[in-house]
């Protein structure tokens, strides 16, 4: 059954002859998307953006989903027609032959490509006739507002090649009435004026055709300050002159037409937002008629992430656009030759394309250029370049044009001084990168192996060079499992990714070409960036990673971003892709192992003297541990506050993971030690219960090579405070009485104190409240001895705690109200909250219930002030048992709700479990009461 649908003015459709109910005006608007990118995959977020722009309603996706569920039903009658559904979104598989837009654009494109003029004619005059009013008629988006915008500028050229032959074809009285209106319609546009004075003359009507121009060149310098071009100077003089060979049409006088674009990419995918955006800039460059410039825009990224493949995409679904011609040069900017293509030779080759030959008699090669180039509606497309030295030569310098440029710089000059639109190009989505292998393999082969492909993505970094790279290992042998594919990658890395002949279909020769144009020293800061710890890293970071001063670490940086082999992220991050970081360490012949290793031990030194300085701005109660001096060259990072402390804690600490790994890894005892101590207050404010395991673990095996007897007890007595958080007790227990016993060896009162405490958490942890009271008192007695007034309120909190716990609330009471005393004494807010924590379950527990969620509510504020998330999430887990016994439900499921956050957040699966369980018992059935209990003592 025939099939029919029309976008060139009302949204319309048509089934075997018989208008189609498309329903109300969002409907349509979600058709007309469909539409215009017929045979294009779109996902729902696309299509609500689209068709609602920012009004999507409440609920819009099953808004969406209903729509094009009617939709579907209404097409079910056609063959040629169809709303397909896959991966998450939406394709309207049709005939493009049976939608108006896209038979317009096969019918333009037959027409400028003919050669026979009348048959061109009537190709393009049956372009037009498809027209029936304004495009997209009554629909109203963002989107929409953009695509019709850009339709009428389609028609528009389309009209204009139109009149153009039949101006050729001696038409000239048929075609006044139109030409009048058009000119009234464009009053400044030059060429519509030439179609009129040209048609007036040839009728007969020279001085209504000069009065035309009389009038044109005055609007002009009224309203925009400039001349005719010279093309309409030309024609003026000569209907001045009655030149004979204008009076009638003469021989085909066309100019050349370049053709230059190589083949469009096989197999492109994705890039949807990307091409979206080269639209945009193209829409609004030709928006703005006042600039007497081109439209350009700078594709950047770095060696082999797509650039020359989107470019030349684009270039092609755009073909429309340029109907006077697409010329193309690589500029070698980066590329095995090594030297960049001489703009001046790129010169001559355009005007070869152009049909023109340079000779001592001729304006110069760039003069000669700009007027071949001079009102054609072209593409000049400009592959690879090195600097805007190579760009600027080649630029048309007239607004009908449009440049496209693409190079692994940003081209700075190009945009500030030209005006050009960046577009920086990153790596593909994961959903991309799946479609690039599946289209080069084939979907049965990804289909049959999803966890393998989800392998080769993750190890390709989404890269599109690795990725092609990648399958064509895997094409090449039809036979080989993907998952055997994805082992060989993981093990050999960038050494598969290589090629010995073929440079090209080298992942780590293309990415040297970028190296070539970076001087000695920035060679050396990208060397040592590919060893930086952790996954980015900061300014201050990287001046002591390079032994740089700031301000010139500063330019090394913004060099390589420029040159795309660095990415700066919010916050003054800069970060390196993955392969590229893993060609940085292999470059520029291996990092000497001296200069290697001085770099390693100044970074790891920047991170753990900061971090120290952090943690005793967020705990300076703690026992402090002493470090030696910085190494030379290695600047810690200045804090001033507190809240300054916790927010550099926040952004750095996979970084201090990451030193402390490498020290492992390099038997750097004493590094793996300290760092591990220094990350300890940060791992109880935010819960880090997994880390704190981990880095205690590997810090107890460093302490036994070091000489200081007080680095074993401490890495005991926090290894096993670190097993007691995750209810590991015996191993808590057992690590423990190790350090209590080495303390009391070496007569360590202070140490015996911390471990007492640290005790009495973890026998409180297994259950024993009559032992953790126990310790607890001791600890009590040994701070008093020790004239520690902080840690005493600390052993009196726990005293009291434990004591609640077994139905001493008189003596809780007591002990609670001493220690809250010392904390404010000593203006210590986090044992201040930990003791409010205490008194609300005391007073829940003795039936005074609006007084337990008066003093959690204060311990709650007091935990936000100091940023302690881990004691805030136990916490909001007790407030909600009191809200439950005065009635209030809803404030007890808001509380275990944001504990429940905070619990999953920090990975304390078995405590987000608990309070799972308990926001399920809110439900109508039952309700279980209880508490979570005191999360216990701060390490030290």
């Amino acid at each position: 059954m025939t099939v029919e649908f029309r976008v060139l003015g009302p949204v319309q459709a048509w089934i075997g002859g018989r208008p189609v109910d498309l329903g109300h005006a969002r409907q349509r608007c979600v058709l007309a998307v469909l539409l215009v990118e017929a045979n294009q995959w779109l996902s729902a977020d696309q299509l609500l953006d689209r068709a609602w722009g920012d009004r999507v309603p409440p609920g819009g996706r099953s808004t969406l989903y209903g729509y094009l569920s009617r939709l579907r039903r209404a097409l079910r009658a056609t063959e040629r027609a169809a709303i397909v559904h896959r991966a998450g979104g939406y394709e309207l598989v049709v005939d493009e032959e049976a939608v108006d837009v896209h038979r317009f654009r096969r019918l333009v494109a037959r027409a400028r490509a003919e050669t026979d003029q009348a048959r061109a004619l009537e190709l393009a005059e049956g372009a037009a006739g498809l027209w029936r009013g304004e495009a997209l008629l009554g629909l109203d988006t963002p989107w929409i507002t953009s695509v019709r915008h850009g339709l009428e500028q389609e028609r528009f050229a389309a009209d204009t090649d139109r009149l153009d032959l039949a101006l050729r074809l001696g038409r000239h009285a048929a075609l006044l009435p139109e030409l009048t209106d058009r000119a009234a319609e464009h009053p400044l546009n030059e060429h519509v004026a030439a179609q009129l004075m040209l048609a007036l003359f040839r009728a007969g009507r020279q001085a209504d055709a000069l009065d035309r121009y009389r009038r044109l060149r005055t609007r002009l310098a009224d309203e925009l300050g400039t001349e005719p071009g010279p093309g309409l100077r030309q024609l003026h003089h000569r209907i001045l002159a009655a030149d004979p060979d204008l009076a009638s049409p003469a021989a085909d006088r066309s100019p050349v037409v370049p053709r230059q674009l190589p083949a469009a990419p096989p197999a492109f995918t994705g890039r949807v937002p990307e091409l979206a955006e080269l639209d945009r800039a193209l829409v609004a460059a030709s928006g703005d008629q006042g600039t007497g410039t081109a439209a350009i825009s700078a594709v950047g990224g770095v060696g082999g992430v797509g650039k020359t493949w989107l470019a030349l995409a684009w270039a092609h679904r755009n073909l429309h656009r340029f109907p006077d011609g697409q010329l193309f040069v690589d500029l070698h900017g980066f590329s095995p030759t090594g030297e960049p293509t001489d703009p001046a030779d790129a010169l001559r080759g355009f005007l070869t394309a152009l049909g023109a030959t340079t000779d001592g008699a001729q304006a110069d090669p760039g003069t000669l250029y700009r007027n071949l180039m001079a009102g054609r509606r072209a593409l000049v497309l400009l592959d690879n370049a090195a600097s805007a030295d190579q760009v600027v030569p080649l630029l048309p310098g007239n607004p009908t044009c449009t440049v496209l440029v693409t190079s692994r710089t940003s081209l700075p000059s190009l945009i500030d001084r030209h005006g050009a639109h960046h577009l920086p190009l990153g790596v593909l989505t994961p959903a991309e990168s799946r479609a690039l292998l599946a289209a080069r393999l084939g979907q049965n082969r990804t289909d049959a192996e999803p966890d393998a492909v989800d392998e080769l993505v993750g190890l390709c970094g989404r890269h599109p060079l690795a990725l092609a790279i990648t399958a064509r290992h895997a094409a090449t042998r039809p036979r080989l499992p993907l998952a055997e594919l994805a082992a060989e990658l993981r093990e050999a890395g960038l050494e598969m990714l290589d090629h010995d002949t073929d440079l090209t279909a080298s992942l780590p020769a293309v990415l040297s070409w970028s190296l070539r144009h970076l001087t000695a020293r920035q060679r050396m800061v990208f060397a040592l960036l590919g060893i930086a710890p952790g996954p980015d890293i900061d300014l201050p970071a990287a001046a002591s990673l390079t032994d740089l001063p700031p301000t010139e670490a500063r330019k090394a940086l913004r060099v390589l971003e420029d040159h795309s082999l660095l990415d700066r992220h919010p916050h003054g991050r800069y970060a390196m892709h993955d392969l590229v970081r893993a060609y940085a360490t292999t470059a520029d012949g291996h990092l000497p192992e001296p200069a290697r290793e001085a770099a390693l031990e100044r970074v790891a030194d920047f991170y753990l003297h900061t971090a120290h300085t952090a943690d005793h701005l967020l705990n300076p109660y703690r026992p402090p541990i002493r470090l030696g001096p910085p190494a030379p060259g290695a600047r810690p990072h200045p804090l001033p506050d507190r809240a300054t402390a916790l927010a550099w804690m926040d952004a750095h600490h996979p970084h201090l993971l990451a030193v402390h790994q490498d020290a492992v890894a390099r038997r750097h005892h004493r590094v793996v030690w300290q760092i591990a101590w220094t990350l300890g207050t940060f791992h109880r404010l935010r819960g880090r219960i997994h880390d704190d395991l981990a880095v205690w673990q590997a810090a107890t095996e460093a302490a036994t090579h070091l000489p200081d007897p007080g680095t074993r007890i401490l890495a005991h007595r926090l290894l096993g405070h670190a097993h007691a958080e995750l209810e590991r007790h015996e191993r808590a227990i057992d690590h423990l009485h190790q350090a209590l016993a080495l303390a009391r060896q070496h007569h360590d009162l202070a140490q015996q104190a911390h471990t007492h405490h640290a005790l009495t958490w973890a026998w409180e942890q297994r259950g024993n409240d009559r032992k953790a009271l126990d310790h607890a008192r001791h600890a009590l007695d040994l701070f008093r001895a020790l004239g520690s007034p902080v840690w005493e309120a600390t052993a009196l909190n726990m005293v009291g705690w434990h004591a609640a716990r077994l139905g001493e609330y008189e003596v809780a009471r007591e002990h609670c109200q001493a220690a809250l005393d010392l904390y404010r004494r000593h203006d210590d807010l986090d044992g201040e909250a930990d003791t409010l924590d205490s008194f609300g379950w005391i007073e829940h527990h003795t039936g005074h219930h609006h007084r337990a969620v008066d003093h959690y509510r204060q311990a709650l504020d007091l935990y936000h002030a100091v940023g302690n998330t881990a004691e805030a999430a136990d916490t909001l887990d007790n407030l909600a048992h009191p809200h439950l016994a005065l009635g209030d439900r809803a404030q007890a499921r808001a509380a275990w709700r944001e504990a429940l956050d905070l619990y999953r957040q920090q990975g304390r699966d078995t405590d987000a479990e608990r309070v799972r369980r308990r926001l399920a018992d809110l439900e109508p059935a039952s309700i279980r009461t209880g508490d979570a209990g005191n999360e216990g003592p701060a390490p030290s």
